[in-house]
C-alpha cells in the first residue's frame, strides 16, 4: 500500500486503461462542475421563463382589465343609446298617432264633403234627366208630326211628276255643291230635242255627260208592298212590272241621251236612295247587267258625289295645264331675279372683304398711336430708333424691344 503522496492503486480499468482514485476524483469533480453548470443554466432559464410568464400574465391581465373597462363603457353607451332610442320611438309613436288622427279627420271631412257633393250631383242629374224626358216628349211629338209628313211624302212620290222633282232636287243639290258654276247645266236641250235632267261639261272640249233622275219609283213601291202579302203571284207580278219599267227606262235613256259626238258614250241613271240602290244590285242583278250593256251606269247619291268629285279634279287639272305656260314664265322671271340677287350678294361680299382689310389697317394704325402715346406719357424719347419700313414692321419691332425699358422708366418716374 502506497502512501498519500505516492501513486494509489487503480480503482477500475476502463477500456484497458487503469483509472485511479485521483483520476476518478478529478472526473467526478469535473462532472459535478458540469452538472452544477447545467443546473445553473436551467435555473437561469427557468427564472427567465418565469419572469416572461409573469410579464405575459401581467400584460394579459392588463388587456383583460382594459377589455372589461371597454365592455363597461360599451354597456354604458348601449344603455344610453337604448334610452335615447326609447325616447325617439316614443316621440315617433306620438307623431305617428297624431298624423293618423289628422289623416282620419281629413278623410272624414273629405268623405262628408264628397257625400254632400254627390248628393248635389245626384240632384242635378235627376233635374237634367227630367229635362231630357221633357225633350224626349217633345221629340216624340215631333216624330208623330214627321210621320204625318212621311205619309204626305209617300203621296207625293206616288205621283210621277212630283217623284221626278224629288229625284231632280237631290241630284241638283249634289252637282251644284261639287262643281263650279258654268261646269254643268240643268234641263239643257240636245240636238234631238231631248232634255236630260243635267249635263256636265267635260275637260278638253269633250262631249257632255248626261244624267237622268227619273227612277221608276212607283213599280218599286208596288213591289215592296207586295212583299208583305201572302200571295206569291202578286209579288211575282210586281217584280216583273219593276223589271219591265227599268228596261223601258234604260232603253229610253240610251236612245235619247247617247248622241255620237254630242254626249259621252255613257250616261248616268240617278237613284235617289242608297237602300234602293243596294237592294237593286242584290235582287235585280240582270237589270244592272242590261244597263251596263246599254252603257247606262246606275248611281246612288254617294256614287254620284264621288263621280262629280273626280270630274272636278279632272277639270282642275285641265285648268292647271292651261296655265302651265304662265307658271313657266313666272318661274323664268323668278330665276332671273335669283341670278341678279346672287350677283349683288357676291359684289356685297367683295365689298365686305375690302372693308375688313381696311379695318385691319385702321386697327394697326390705332395700335401705333397707342404705343406712341404711351412713350410720350413715359417721357421716353429715343433719338436712334430704327426706321420703319413701308408697312411699319421695323417700328413695331423697335417698339417691342423698347417696351420693357418703357415700363422700367415709368416705374422709376412714379
Amino acid at each position: 500500500m502506497e502512501t498519500a503522496f505516492g501513486a494509489s492503486p487503480p480503482l477500475f480499468v476502463l477500456a484497458g486503461h487503469p483509472v485511479g482514485a485521483a483520476t476518478a476524483l478529478a472526473a467526478v469533480s469535473g462532472l459535478a462542475i458540469a452538472l452544477l453548470a447545467v443546473v445553473l443554466v436551467m435555473a437561469l432559464r427557468a427564472g427567465r421563463s418565469r419572469r416572461a410568464m409573469e410579464r405575459t400574465l401581467t400584460e394579459r391581465a392588463g388587456r383583460e382589465a382594459e377589455q372589461m373597462a371597454a365592455i363597461e363603457r360599451s354597456q354604458t353607451e348601449m344603455q344610453g343609446r337604448m334610452a335615447t332610442m326609447a325616447e325617439l320611438f316614443g316621440s315617433r309613436q306620438a307623431d305617428l298617432n297624431r298624423a293618423i288622427n289628422e289623416r282620419l279627420d281629413g278623410m272624414s271631412e273629405r268623405l262628408g264633403t264628397s257625400m254632400s257633393e254627390q248628393t248635389k250631383a245626384t240632384h242635378a242629374n235627376l233635374t237634367k234627366l227630367q229635362e231630357r224626358l221633357a225633350v224626349i216628349d217633345t221629340a216624340q211629338s215631333n216624330i208623330q208630326s214627321l210621320a204625318k209628313d212621311v205619309v204626305g211624302l209617300q203621296a207625293i212620290l206616288a205621283n210621277k211628276q212630283t217623284r221626278g222633282a224629288f229625284g231632280q232636287g237631290r241630284m241638283e243639290t249634289i252637282v251644284a255643291d261639287a262643281l263650279p258654276k258654268g261646269a254643268y247645266t240643268f234641263q239643257a236641250t240636245l240636238s234631238n230635242g231631248s232634255r236630260p235632267d243635267c249635263t256636265v261639261k267635260m275637260p278638253n272640249d269633250a262631249p257632255v255627260l248626261a244624267i237622268d233622275a227619273k227612277f221608276p219609283l212607283e213599280a218599286w213601291n208596288a213591289m215592296r208592298e207586295a212583299e208583305g202579302e201572302d200571295h206569291a203571284e202578286a209579288r211575282r207580278n210586281a217584280a216583273l212590272r219593276f223589271r219591265r219599267d227599268m228596261d223601258v227606262h234604260i232603253r229610253a235613256i240610251a236612245g235619247k241621251y247617247l248622241i255620237q259626238g254630242e254626249t259621252q258614250d255613257t250616261a248616268f241613271l240617278f237613284v235617289p236612295s242608297e237602300a234602293i240602290f243596294a237592294d237593286l244590285h242584290e235582287t235585280f242583278g240582270q237589270v244592272v247587267e242590261r244597263a251596263h250593256k246599254a252603257r247606262i251606269v246606275i248611281v246612288s247619291p254617294s256614287l254620284l258625289m264621288l263621280s262629280i268629285q273626280v270630274i272636278q279634279a279632272i277639270l282642275k287639272d285641265q285648268r292647271m295645264r292651261e296655265q302651265a305656260h304662265l307658271i313657266q314664265g313666272e318661274v323664268g322671271e323668278l330665276m332671273a331675279d335669283l341670278n341678279r340677287l346672287d350677283d349683288r350678294v357676291r359684289k356685297l361680299q367683295s365689298h365686305f372683304g375690302q372693308s375688313e382689310k381696311d379695318i385691319e389697317q385702321i386697327v394697326i394704325s390705332t395700335e401705333k398711336l397707342t404705343r406712341r402715346g404711351a412713350r410720350i406719357e413715359a417721357l421716353d424719347f429715343k433719338e436712334n430708333r430704327p426706321k420703319a419700313d413701308a408697312n411699319g414692321a421695323g417700328e413695331d419691332h423697335a417698339d417691342e424691344e423698347e417696351a420693357p425699358r418703357l415700363r422700367l422708366r415709368s416705374v422709376e418716374l412714379r
